[in-house]
């Protein structure tokens, strides 16, 4: 086969992949990621409803991910043994009940309650996108595709959060809260599109009639050949893969960036409601940085693939990170501080797709799936300690300032980390395939 037939063979199967699966796959995680911090708003009323204070609120928001971490890890080596397809479709079902069973909390400890069902519910289906992604895009392609695929979460809060808040205004219709009907009707997408998932997703490329056989054939061909000259390199088994040092520092890593993410998802409201707004200009105030955010992401990814560069890409994104949230820190006017978190915006988000080329890079089959979700749940346990260090400073000291400051050490920890673990190009290369 000819090098300009191979060319051409490349470019039409992965277009067709790239339409197949990433606009679907990002449907499904801005759904995921919304009713995962849409707690965020709906604290703007439920929090002086069931009377939570900052700390209550905190434990709430963050409880979610203690469940997650505890239940990450098996529940993607599950989806590697059954299927995407249908692991996939069971987590959507579960988490979107769960989610609108938020409108039936009464207090703080039913809060806790279905907030850490929630987190075990959803369990599994981010690294389990992750994982789905590296069967069926090669190497050279992954920052893009993670970049395109995890845009979903600043647009979900571009388009989210106007919507949060709006649904925040139905206070009284037949006899609920905004904030209950804001659990209930961003609960029911996640349940319909559990249905959509077991007939639209396909689990390896084998299996995809959609896809021509010449095509099934070279996208087969090209992940064995990187799985092979991946593993001469290094090859573990799921033991080592999650006892590994370098997938225990990815985490790490992670954990930083979510923290910053996270600290900021569940507590940006608040900062743009203390400017004097309406529910509804809070909303769209609020998207500013998550606009910004989507645009870092998938040009930073493309970057990164386009140059083949990772660790800087990782790591001065997070310091860009960590600058925004300091610099926050030491402004008051409103206009500024939208500024700098929007700067901060950018790293945060623009970290993420580099970011996930690291372990992809390094893992393969079962070690992949364990390894991945570890990654994951380390780095998600900032989604309970990033939100509850907010509110326990922000209670203790009545600012926000010293919090978003404390925020900032972590991005700045996880880019120092990068930039010292260092990365080995030869895991993303591959032998050229044989002529024929």
């Amino acid at each position: 086969m000819s090098a300009s037939t191979t060319s051409a063979l490349e470019r039409e199967t992965m277009a067709r992949v790239s339409r197949r699966l990433v606009p679907f796959l990002m449907l499904c995680y801005f759904i995921a990621y919304l009713d995962r911090v849409n707690v965020g708003f709906a604290a703007l009323e439920m929090n002086k409803a069931l009377g939570l204070s900052p700390t209550a609120y905190a434990w709430g928001a963050g409880i979610f991910f203690l469940a997650y971490f505890l239940f990450e890890v098996p529940s993607n080596v599950i989806l590697e043994k059954v299927g995407a397809r249908r692991w996939i479709a069971r987590i959507m079902i579960t988490w979107g009940i769960l989610s609108g069973c938020m409108a039936l909390v009464q207090g703080e400890w039913s809060l806790y309650l279905v907030r850490f069902l929630l987190g075990i519910a959803e369990a599994g289906f981010f690294p389990g996108i992750i994982l789905y992604l590296t069967y069926w895009f090669p190497a050279t392609y992954r920052a893009g595709i993670v970049g395109a695929f995890m845009v979903a979460i600043p647009i979900s809060t571009v388009i989210g959060a106007p919507i949060s808040g709006m649904l925040l205004g139905l206070h009284g219709v037949m006899g609920l809260d905004g904030w209950q009907w804001l659990f209930i009707i961003e609960a029911v997408p996640a349940v319909l599109l559990s249905g959509v998932v077991l007939f639209y997703l396909t689990d390896k490329p084998a299996d995809a009639q959609w896809l021509e056989p010449a095509q099934r054939e070279w996208l087969a061909n090209r992940l064995e050949q990187e799985r092979q000259s991946k593993e001469a390199v290094v090859h573990f088994t799921l033991g080592e893969a999650l006892r590994h040092p370098r997938v225990i520092g990815l985490g790490l890593v992670y954990f930083g960036v979510v923290a910053a993410n996270y600290g900021l998802s569940f507590w940006l409201p608040q900062i743009v409601k203390g400017f004097g707004l309406s529910n509804l200009a809070t909303g769209f105030v609020t998207a500013i940085p998550y606009a910004f955010g989507a645009v870092a992401m998938v040009l930073w990814g493309r970057s990164s693939d386009r140059t083949g560069e990772r660790v800087w890409h990782t790591a001065g994104a997070a310091i860009l990170a960590a600058a925004g949230l300091g610099a926050c820190a030491m402004l008051s006017d409103p206009v500024m501080v939208m500024l700098v978190l929007s700067i901060g915006a950018l790293g945060i988000f623009g970290c993420l797709p580099p970011f996930w080329t690291l372990p992809t890079a390094l893992l393969s089959g079962s070690a992949a799936a364990g390894g991945i979700a570890l990654i994951n749940s380390i780095g998600n346990l900032a989604g309970f300690v990033g939100p509850y260090a907010v509110g326990w400073v922000k209670e203790s000291t009545g600012s926000f300032a010293m919090a978003l400051l404390a925020l900032a050490a972590l991005p700045l920890a996880a880019g120092i980390l990068v930039l010292a673990m260092g990365h080995d190009p030869a895991l993303e290369r591959r032998e050229p395939a044989p002529a024929e």
